[in-house]
């Protein structure tokens, strides 16, 4: 039977946000929003997400901050970070963060919801943690 597992979609542009939220309610996913990084924190530390999915340039307080704020976390959530900024350098520093996917915007939907079932399943135990993936092209 699945399992009902939380995400938190974090990102200032409410389209996106929309989007994502609802493509992954259809596919049967808990999803929650924030606007801001301030937001996004204050969230993730009441309702204890899965998984967070971040965009790293916001308002208030980046995605590299939140994310180094949720990693210290007893138990952290999976994070993917969702970015327009092609910069390998952000890149590496979000990986050396602690990032368990990072995808470059635009993005196809299919490939976010591929890392999302692959470290936040409905049908299975949380995967143990890995690096973060290699991005592949959106088509």
């Amino acid at each position: 039977m699945p399992v009902q597992r939380t995400i938190l979609v974090v990102d200032d542009d409410f389209e996106i946000m929309q989007a994502i939220r609802a493509v992954l309610e259809n596919k049967g996913y808990r999803v929650i929003t924030a606007s801001d990084g301030n937001a996004g924190i204050n969230v993730a530390e009441r309702d204890n997400p899965d998984m967070v999915i971040v965009d790293m340039m916001m308002p208030k307080k980046s995605g590299f901050l939140v994310l180094e704020r949720l990693k210290k976390k007893t138990q952290p959530p999976r994070i993917i970070m969702i970015t327009a900024n092609e910069g390998g350098r952000h890149r590496a520093y979000a990986e050396m963060l602690g990032v368990d996917d990072y995808i470059r915007k635009p993005f196809a939907m299919d490939r976010l919801l591929e890392s999302v079932k692959r470290h936040c399943p409905l049908d299975a135990p949380m995967p143990a943690k890995e690096s973060a993936s290699e991005e592949t092209p959106s088509t």
